[in-house]
């Protein structure tokens, strides 16, 4: 079945026109439903200025609908995914509140750390909200949430979710292995996973004061030791000591 967007019997006047090159200002004509155009005088490759690509910016057909979809519109998607993963995380959990906070406050924290660090924020933000996604199923299993058991379980579902939201395959590939070890990193590591550690290693450590706070010698070894990011570090001292961090 045909996007009803891009069938010409539902096409009014106005669906063919002409644009200018923004860089000749030759004419370029173009049909509603085409993506880009190729100016004929300079060569200029130009995006369709009176296109909607809101269907395409989550649509998993939407090459095979648009054809080459321009660079601003990948982009576009990519940013939108890390949203998308957020409301799946959220639909998981259902009414685990206290997970759906954690991991939202680790993407929080992990795209501040990102922001310094240099990390692909994409990646970033769908391994943060999806860290521990195993746990439900850990705890259905095993009755544990015990750490391995969660890093087990949870790049299956991490993954399933990604392939249906239609993330490209480097992306799920690399926020899976940071799921199925967040809690042990290699000896060599990509920035990615050191931030989303990070973000997590900041988390854990203020739920755990809000339980019984942490002799401050104790605190002071996890600040200078534990920590994989100089940002990661600055962040959990301000978070910790109810500084700036925050």
């Amino acid at each position: 079945m045909q996007c009803p967007g891009q069938d010409m019997r539902y096409w009014k006047p106005g669906a063919i026109f002409d644009t200018p090159c923004p860089k000749c200002g030759q004419a370029v004509e173009f049909f509603k439903d085409e993506s880009s155009q190729k100016c004929k005088n300079c060569g200029h490759k130009m995006v369709n200025p009176r296109m909607d690509f809101g269907c395409a910016s989550y649509c998993q057909h939407a090459e095979q609908c648009l054809g080459e979809l321009p660079a601003e519109l990948l982009a576009q998607r990519k940013d939108l995914l890390k949203d998308r993963v957020a409301v799946e995380m959220k639909r998981y959990f259902q009414k685990d509140f206290k997970r759906i906070g954690h991991a939202t406050k680790v993407a929080r924290y992990a795209e501040r750390i990102a922001k310094e660090e240099g990390g692909d924020m994409i990646v970033v933000l769908c391994a943060a909200y999806l860290h521990d996604i195993g746990i439900p199923e850990a705890e259905r299993k095993y009755g544990s949430s015990e750490v391995r058991r969660q890093e087990e379980e949870g790049p299956p579902i991490a993954r399933d979710i990604l392939v249906r939201l239609s993330a490209p395959r480097d992306i799920i590939d690399e926020v899976c292995d940071i799921v199925g070890r967040h809690h042990h990193p290699r000896a060599e590591e990509t920035a990615n996973f050191k931030i989303v550690y990070d973000a997590d290693l900041i988390v854990n450590l203020e739920e755990k004061q809000a339980e019984e706070p942490i002799a401050k010698d104790k605190l002071a070894a996890i600040l200078e030791k534990s920590f994989l990011t100089a940002s990661g570090r600055r962040l959990a001292a301000g978070v910790m000591g109810g500084g700036e961090g925050k």
